[in-house]
């Protein structure tokens, strides 16, 4: 019996398509949101979110449901078109999609790679051991993984980021229920907060810097603004954190080969994505692949000077340059690029065709006309932030784009300020709640989380005032200008 509930939950969206279709027949339909196509797509595309957001519950990893609910939106489009329409318009729309998926998972995907890289090179782990041995207070490391989660996440991912700090956290708090919700809380919102003022420090931040509706440097106006975010709840947290310090530990971890110069390659690369969109006016994708081509470069030289490096590092004492210390481990590419997040690159994909199908059958034009003609950009971009709380940042954001409607650098500013950290007003507002509160169980959990969102809300109002204020003159400049 139980073995139907899969099935049904596959095929549901599937019937429901079939008893659509022969309504397709019925005639053209000049509005398709109110035609049984758009009513059906709209639907699937609600079944699959409510999936991904069970993701927890039912332990479906969240990119299954968008992906089918991608191909039968589509398959039912193609359907209206052959018979309605012309064909060649919505394959060359779903072609637009495709293209902007690969732009981004392409970036994400070397991006990843390069985190990946330094996670197996030991670099995270280096900088665990380092803070623990420090033998920091409780109050002390709730500032420190704090300020590190919002300065290392614009160049890392929130999650990897949100992880390290935890990962120090639990090794120092173990003992302290009341020390790890906190700095769990202190962390999230850090780094959500830190991705929000760089265009590398979020996929909502590098949808707005790859559409070209903000250039590179002027995401920095947001770093103040992200500060506030941040600052303001953890100060209110400051004085319920226990004003005790744990004992020090003594471990030390080295780092491989390698290690530290594989983070100059990132930086490196970094600069290059950049520096091929504004001088040559290319997609920054193409920079971040020939990024990709330094590693891989640099980890053929590894393996080739693995036995040399060998006997000298045996010789070596301990106390000289870590990056040089112990067995040189051989380095592959390839296995960091096999353990990037498929997952979370496939739910992308999954998510840009659902909403680029929505877009197509007229729901975005809808959305985008009551929300920034009738409530206004100001109180429309404050609502995102608000609604990425409960559906997640990525489809809102890619549908906010995909509209794209007429607004100033200001504006484009505060939707990705407000997409990138209204997710932390809920522990599963973000991907790096959600892994904190497994890698925490117990100790972080929503409820901890939710008894804080007062102050967290305040951080979101305060942010987008300091910015409307600090960065008036941008509300004046149209985008693209």
């Amino acid at each position: 019996m139980h073995r139907l509930h899969p099935l049904l939950a596959v095929a549901a969206p599937v019937l429901l398509a079939a008893f659509a279709v022969p309504a397709l027949a019925a005639g053209p339909a000049e509005d398709l949101t109110r035609h049984p196509i758009g009513y059906v797509a709209l639907a699937i595309f609600v079944l699959a979110y409510l999936l991904v957001m069970a993701e927890e519950l039912t332990h479906l990893r969240k990119s299954k449901p968008v992906i089918l609910a991608a191909g039968i939106i589509w398959g039912m489009i193609a359907v209206y078109a052959g018979r309605h329409g012309d064909p060649v318009q919505a394959e060359e729309a779903l072609r637009g999609n495709l293209l902007e998926y690969a732009e981004l998972m392409l970036f994400l995907l070397v991006a990843m790679t390069y985190i990946n890289a330094m996670e197996e090179r030991r670099v995270f782990d280096a900088l665990r051991a380092w803070l623990i041995r420090k033998g920091f207070g409780y109050r002390k490391l709730f500032w420190i993984t704090g300020w590190l989660a919002f300065f290392i996440s614009p160049v890392a991912d929130n999650l990897t980021t949100a992880l390290l700090m935890c990962a120090v956290v639990l090794a120092v708090g173990k003992d302290n229920a009341r020390f790890v919700a906190l700095s769990c809380i202190n962390i999230v919102v850090a780094a959500n907060a830190g991705g929000a003022f760089s265009p590398f420090g979020d996929i909502t931040t590098l949808m707005v810097w790859q559409k070209g509706m903000v250039p590179f440097h002027e995401f920095f106006a947001l770093f103040i603004p992200s500060v506030v975010n941040f600052a303001v709840p953890a100060a209110a947290m400051h004085f319920a954190v226990p004003d005790l310090k744990p004992a020090p530990s003594s471990e030390v971890v080295q780092m491989k080969r390698g290690a530290k110069r594989i983070v100059a390659l990132f930086l490196l690369t970094i600069v290059t994505a950049v520096s091929y969109h504004n001088f040559l006016h290319l997609p920054p994708v193409i920079g971040m692949m020939t990024g990709l081509s330094y590693l891989m470069f640099f980890g053929f030289y590894l393996k080739v000077t693995r036995g040399r490096e060998r006997g000298r590092s045996r010789r070596m004492e301990a106390g000289t340059d870590e990056e040089d210390l112990g067995e040189p481990v051989a380095f592959e590419v390839f296995e960091n690029v096999s353990r990037a997040e498929w997952d979370t690159l496939l739910f992308f994909y999954g998510v840009v065709l659902c909403v680029g199908g929505l877009g197509y059958l007229g729901y975005l034009e809808v959305v985008s006309r009551v929300m920034y003609t009738g409530w206004g950009p100001t109180f429309a971009n404050t609502m995102v932030g608000i609604l990425s709380a409960v559906a997640g940042n990525i489809p809102i954001m890619f549908a906010v784009v995909t509209m794209n409607p007429d607004m100033s650098h200001g504006q484009w500013l505060l939707v990705t300020l407000t997409a990138g950290v209204g997710g932390s007003l809920l522990s599963i507002g973000s991907a790096a709640g959600v892994a904190l509160m497994g890698l925490a169980r117990g100790r972080y959990t929503f409820f901890s989380h939710l008894r804080w969102t007062p102050v967290i809300a305040a951080g979101y109002a305060a942010s987008i005032l300091v910015h409307m204020w600090l960065n008036a003159p941008l509300f004046q400049r149209a985008a693209g200008g």
